[in-house]
């Protein structure tokens, strides 16, 4: 048996428009912004329950959207409101659900941590650590089974890697070569917990070693690596090469929930990340490039507040649901093998 490469990846695979740069940074804004919304509502008792916030970590989502295609598969753990929004689900269905409204994209029923969009194909939202993982591949298997060149991307905190179902998803994904790419979203803290805490083996790619999986490290916080690794390694796997495992580095400014006082880090510490910000990075392209101003970057900010007041109003006035509504969705009646509605 050949033994598994890994290393950084920094192969540069496409390049990349002023419109890709303007799209990463309407999206990441948003992102943000939305997060950011959805932390002073919190405070407020709007919204309830846990709440786990995306800010620091937008380079992740935006470039694994754009290098991806429309009828990819994605999967995540339960941080996940900018996932969908990234995908192209409009905000306030993310809002009007963790406002546990009917107009919601789980119907009021999954809340912050459950959201699904089956019409951009987002498969959740899973509240288990680790829980979605073999979902993913499973995602992934039903499209080989179908014969389809479809990938589905299966994302996870680096806690998750601690659970069993993380290494037996592997061992089975590489086994069948299934058509999935499995990312890490390395934040540096399982709650409150370090990765140096819990393990030996802190860069977490190399855990795909022990089932030769092509397995790299990549800096999470630019949108460009993350976009040309996963590109490099959803082509890999359309072309029947299975698995890839990637490891993003990246920081999350909040806490692990809104419930999280944050005792295990230093200011100091998240300050120094933040001047390596993934949104700041992208604006800083652009205007050595010529191809935004402050103006601009001003007019982009006055958008993105709109969409944001937008759903939270559309959250604030639409209905909860039907107290009958608590026995429909509990089984679907389907087509054997595989589920259609």
């Amino acid at each position: 048996m050949g033994k598994v490469e890994t290393k950084k990846s920094n192969k540069k695979t496409t390049s990349f428009s002023k419109e890709q740069y303007y799209q990463w940074l309407e999206q990441m804004l948003l992102m943000r912004r939305f997060e950011e919304k959805t932390g002073q509502l919190y405070v407020q008792q709007k919204i309830r329950g846990f709440c786990h916030l995306y800010i620091g970590q937008e380079a992740v989502a935006a470039g694994i959207v754009s290098a991806t295609k429309k009828d990819d598969k994605h999967i995540t753990a339960y941080r996940d409101h900018a996932y969908p929004i990234a995908l192209g689900l409009h905000p306030k269905y993310v809002m009007a659900e963790m406002y546990a409204k009917k107009t919601g994209c789980s119907r009021g029923k999954g809340g912050s941590m459950h959201m699904f969009s089956k019409e951009h194909n987002f498969f959740g939202g899973h509240g288990i650590v680790g829980g979605q993982i073999p979902l993913g591949a499973g995602i992934a298997f039903a499209e080989k089974y179908l014969g389809t060149t479809n990938v589905c991307i299966t994302s996870m905190g680096d806690g998750a890697v601690r659970q069993g179902a993380f290494h037996e998803a592997l061992n089975m994904a590489m086994t069948w070569k299934l058509p999935v790419v499995f990312v890490i979203e390395n934040n540096l803290y399982a709650m409150g917990t370090s990765v140096a805490r819990t393990s030996n083996v802190t860069d977490l790619y190399k855990l795909g070693c022990a089932y030769e999986m092509p397995s790299y490290q990549v800096d999470g916080l630019s949108v460009e690596d993350v976009h040309n690794a996963i590109y490099e390694a959803a082509e890999r796997a359309r072309r029947g090469e299975g698995p890839t495992l990637l490891e993003m580095r990246t920081y999350r400014y909040r806490g692990h929930s809104m419930s999280d006082p944050q005792t295990y880090r230093t200011k100091e510490e998240v300050e120094e990340y933040k001047k390596n910000d993934c949104i700041e990075r992208v604006i800083k392209t652009m205007k050595e490039n010529n191809w935004i101003t402050d103006d601009d970057i001003e007019k982009l900010e006055e958008k993105v507040k709109a969409i944001v007041e937008e759903s939270v109003q559309f959250a604030e006035e639409s209905p909860y649901p039907d107290p009958y509504e608590l026995y429909e969705d509990v089984y679907v009646q389907s087509d054997y093998p595989f589920i259609k509605e």
